[in-house]
């Protein structure tokens, strides 16, 4: 049983509902998206209704950079031309002395596909490029989601995919030039990784000559969020266009039921009932040969179903969850730097974007789960570590419950573990201000 004091931190900057890059998305209040849009049904926004654009997050100029001098590799670039996805090996090759890994992206390939009419997709910009690798982990924690976020980039009057539909949300904003979309409504709602649209295309095809709920050009600064299921299409018009789609990887109810089949599992396994073998000689082509023991196995599942933890699956649900989520990134030379000279007057913080947990002391010991690891501390260190998830910063003096020399080795524990971070940390020398508050006053 999970101990049901646990004192959880989210990110701190989605606290108090406002939510800044989800804001950045949708014209409406997140409270009315959460209602009324939210996993239901699509919404268009305008960048007049938005107040702005997308260019600070990727425009063509960063495009072309990451092409041509990133060391690109796939699968991070992805092209495509009329509706079929190009063999990677016309974009790709080794790129001259000492970048001889053969899978690196050839700028003049692609220079040529796209001249051809082809789309060139670059996935993972939330691993690759630094604006969306921000607005990516604010968006997961504005919307307790997982995020992933892929650029689409199509030459004039080209179309990079048939109608199709994906198996998690999307938000389409689009950066440069104009982009006809056409959005019908599902032929399956709510659609798992196990539905591909592939195996539905003769549905899939059929849905796409009725009547569109969606049939709109975006041009920069609009955005568009579907659902996931919900067909669409889109036509690059009379210049290159950009947009980024942002993938959400939504959290349901399957994941809970997947989740509570393998604790199941984990739970039958103690049962001597259900590890015996079959009679020797069994007929497994006669279903009547195994019908008892079929039987008596569904009869076992079902009891042990009834012994599942609640709050045990709600937990797993939240490993699987966590484990897509990455927090910000750390810079280890800087970070490194700062263990080495954490005094007393050294500010800690927790993580940006860190998905955190303190649960309750056990014994003499207590448990901070954070992201996708768990950390065994000592149970001494609970009213520290729960005064600095409330306060999100703290000096190291002032970290509560311990003397000086245990202040000192918490904070190397947490900055090791990137649990927390010295904020302005360089490389090789002290951080900014000296690692403290500006508003410090000395005794």
């Amino acid at each position: 049983m999970l101990d049901p004091e646990l004192q959880d931190r989210a990110p701190s900057s989605s606290e108090g509902g406002a939510r800044p890059a989800l804001r950045r998305c949708i014209r409406v209040d997140p409270e009315v998206f959460a209602t009324e849009h939210w996993s239901r049904r699509p919404l268009l926004s305008t960048a007049a209704e938005l107040g702005g654009t997308f260019t600070d997050l990727l425009d063509l100029e960063a495009v072309d950079e990451l092409l041509s001098t990133r060391g690109l590799r796939t699968p991070f670039l992805r092209i495509a031309k009329d509706g079929a996805v190009v063999d990677a090996k016309r974009f790709t090759s080794p790129q001259g002395a000492g970048a001889e890994v053969a899978d690196q992206v050839s700028s003049d390939a692609v220079l040529r596909l796209f001249a051809e009419g082809s789309t060139v997709v670059l996935q993972g910009l939330h691993r690759l490029w630094p604006p969306l690798i921000d607005f990516a982990g604010q968006l997961a924690a504005d919307l307790g989601h997982p995020t992933q976020v892929n650029a689409y980039i199509t030459p004039p009057s080209s179309r990079g995919f048939s109608p199709h539909y994906d198996v998690h949300d999307v938000f389409v904003l689009q950066v440069a030039g104009e982009k006809h979309w056409t959005i019908h409504e599902p032929v399956l709602p709510d659609p798992l990784r196990t539905h591909p649209w592939a195996d539905r295309a003769d549905e899939v095809a059929a849905a796409a000559q009725r009547p569109p709920v969606i049939d709109a050009v975006l041009r920069p600064g609009d955005a568009l969020y579907l659902p996931r299921g919900y067909l669409h299409s889109a036509v690059a018009l009379g210049e290159i266009s950009a947009h980024l789609t942002v993938g959400v990887h939504s959290v349901t109810r399957w994941g809970a039921v997947e989740s509570a089949l393998d604790l199941v599992r984990t739970l039958a396994a103690d049962d001597p009932t259900l590890r015996g073998s079959l009679p020797l000689g069994v007929d497994l082509a006669d279903p009547a040969a195994t019908a008892d023991d079929v039987a008596a196995v569904l009869s076992g599942l079902q009891r042990w179903l009834g012994e599942v933890d609640p709050a045990a699956v709600a937990d797993a649900l939240r490993a699987r969850t966590w484990a897509q989520v990455r927090p910000a990134p750390v810079s280890p030379l800087a970070q490194s730097s700062a263990i080495a000279a954490l005094s007393a007057d050294t500010v800690l913080q927790v993580r940006p974007l860190l998905r955190v947990q303190l649960r309750e002391p056990d014994g003499d010991r207590v448990a901070l789960v954070a992201g996708r690891r768990t950390h065994d501390l000592p149970a001494s260190t609970h009213p520290a570590l729960a005064a600095l998830l409330a306060a999100g910063e703290m000096e190291v003096g002032d970290l509560p419950g311990l003397d000086a020399a245990d202040q000192l080795t918490l904070a190397r524990r947490l900055v090791t573990e990137s649990i927390a971070i010295v904020p302005g940390a360089r490389p090789g020398g002290a951080a900014e201000h000296d690692g403290t508050r500006d508003d410090r006053t000395e005794a």
